[in-house]
């Protein structure tokens, strides 16, 4: 039974490219996902954003007086 050599290459960190195709590859697949991925993850925010500014307008209506409550005092 023979046993065979197990080969390995590696590189030097130095000599590894940190960013390989970061600008011609990453950004585009960036914007497909997205794309993919917006009409899920906007609509709640926008619902929240007008849920929240109501609220925040009914809130401040309710701490006003009423001016009607005090026609009749002197």
């Amino acid at each position: 039974m023979r046993v065979w050599p197990v080969i390995t290459y590696s590189l030097s960190p130095l000599e590894q490219r940190a960013f390989p195709h970061y600008f011609s590859k990453g950004t585009p697949n960036m914007l497909q996902r997205t794309q993919a991925c917006i009409f899920r993850v906007v609509p709640p925010f926008v619902v929240f954003y007008f849920v929240y500014t109501w609220g925040t307008q009914e809130f401040e209506k309710s701490k006003r007086k009423n001016p009607a409550a005090y026609e009749n005092d002197k």
